[in-house]
């Protein structure tokens, strides 16, 4: 008994009633309209007067539940007052791009597909919702007002008047402890009209104000666009700061061995390490305007042409580098020279932390139909670039060669990444040029 009395007792309860009251209320300044047809009709019976004004007065009620404006605030107040987790309305559909626009890149995902048009039922489903919510409240008002009413009129006939029941043309007066009991009766039915109301709004908003199924495959497209983007975000994190600290940190090394005996050095790896820090934070800028969803500027690109750049800095940090570069890289561009780059540093990443000081050899190969990348270092025997358990590597979390992987894989490439001899580590990726932007 007292379990089945815990949601008469919820405060959400009450709170759903007033939502269903408010309901009843707000639809007051549409009765005057639906009595004209019987001011239209004198003459006719009252019941068919009542069922033309009551017919007149539902098609009003639903004609207020096809505004949009309607709905949202029908779910904000769903949301406050039943206590039911129900999504903003998907935006209206917007434009499709244009035939024959270039591709999305990777690196920026395309935009949120529009919501499909909704169906003729999903558009009725917030006005058959609204005439339920104005009925269940008139209903709910209407009886729990009765019953309170009686409660408090039933105890010791203090109102002067006697309280009967009637039931079949019979009446039976009550009187002392029974009028007690029967207002108690009374305040329990109340209570349970309440909880009913409450209960059947509830159990009615998800299915008629919840999304519709259009408006859920938009939701479900958004939510994985959400996804990609912060995967795209950790990619560049890892990439760029991953770099930069394990660059800054074997170059503070360096300079703190030579700070004594060759100042010059020094003082270069420490040039190094505020030029590195530098771009990093115009990354990490970036990422974190993003991540708070701020207007952030736009991202800080970094391509083939920064090549050069980034092997300095590898050279800054004591590694030997060996590069091989052919054909025409500047005819390469967009995504292409985007990719390319942040897989050249991560693979240049992995040498420094893995490697054992033997040379870096860089190869880029620009070819009419692929691009071609590969990094091959010495390393410890029976250790990988990608296993973090060379001696004096740094620790790793083992993003590195699967975020490689997923970038490769979305250009429609192919990427190698394994032992190349007894003490040496390559990765090799191939992209196809036609993917260029």
């Amino acid at each position: 008994m007292i379990k089945g009395l815990r949601p008469l007792l919820r405060g959400s309860t009450y709170s759903g009633v007033l939502f269903a009251y408010c309901g009843a209320l707000a639809s007051l300044p549409l009765l005057p309209f639906a009595i004209l047809p019987a001011l239209a009709w004198p003459s006719a019976p009252f019941g068919v007067q009542a069922a033309l004004c009551l017919l007149v007065w539902a098609v009003l009620v639903g004609a207020v539940g096809l505004l949009r404006t309607t709905r949202r605030a029908l779910i904000a107040g769903a949301r406050r007052l039943l206590k039911v987790s129900l999504p903003d309305p998907v935006a209206a559909p917007r434009p499709a791009s244009p035939a024959g626009a270039a591709p999305t890149s990777a690196a920026q995902p395309s935009p949120a597909p529009a919501p499909a048009a909704p169906s003729r039922a999903d558009r009725w489903r917030t006005p058959a919702w609204l005439l339920l919510h104005v009925t269940l409240g008139w209903t709910g008002g209407l009886a729990s007002t009765v019953l309170v009413a009686a409660a408090v009129a039933m105890p010791e006939n203090w109102t002067g008047t006697d309280a009967k029941l009637t039931l079949l043309d019979r009446s039976i007066r009550v009187t002392g402890v029974w009028s007690w009991v029967l207002a108690a009766v009374c305040l329990l039915l109340a209570a349970v009209v309440c909880g009913a109301v409450t209960s059947a709004l509830r159990w009615s908003a998800p299915r008629l104000l919840g999304p519709s199924s259009a408006e859920r495959l938009a939701l479900a497209a958004e939510r994985e666009l959400r996804l990609a983007e912060r995967n795209r975000l950790a990619h560049e994190l890892h990439d760029s700061i991953g770099h930069t600290l394990t660059a800054a940190t074997v170059q503070a090394a360096v300079a703190g061995e030579v700070l004594a005996a060759d100042p010059v050095a020094a003082r270069a790896a420490m040039r190094s390490i505020e030029e590195s820090t530098r771009a990093a934070l115009e990354d990490l800028d970036y990422v974190l305007g993003v991540l708070r969803e701020e207007k952030a500027g736009t991202a800080p690109t970094r391509t083939l042409a920064d090549l050069p750049e980034l092997l300095d800095r590898i050279r800054h940090a004591g590694a030997l580098v060996e590069p091989e570069l052919s054909g025409e890289l500047t005819q390469v561009q967009g995504t292409l020279s985007r990719a390319a780059y942040r897989i050249l540093q991560e693979g240049l990443t992995n040498a420094l932390r893995h490697g054992t000081g033997g040379p870096i050899e860089v190869r880029v190969a620009a070819a009419p139909d692929g691009l071609e990348l590969s990094v091959v270092n010495r390393t410890a025997v029976g250790t990988g670039a990608g296993s973090g358990r060379s001696p004096g590597s740094f620790p790793t979390s083992g993003h590195g060669l699967p975020g490689l992987a997923e970038r490769v894989r979305l250009l429609h490439g192919e990427i190698e990444a394994g032992p190349d001899g007894p003490q040496h580590w390559r990765l090799a990726v191939r992209l196809p040029v036609r993917l260029s932007a």
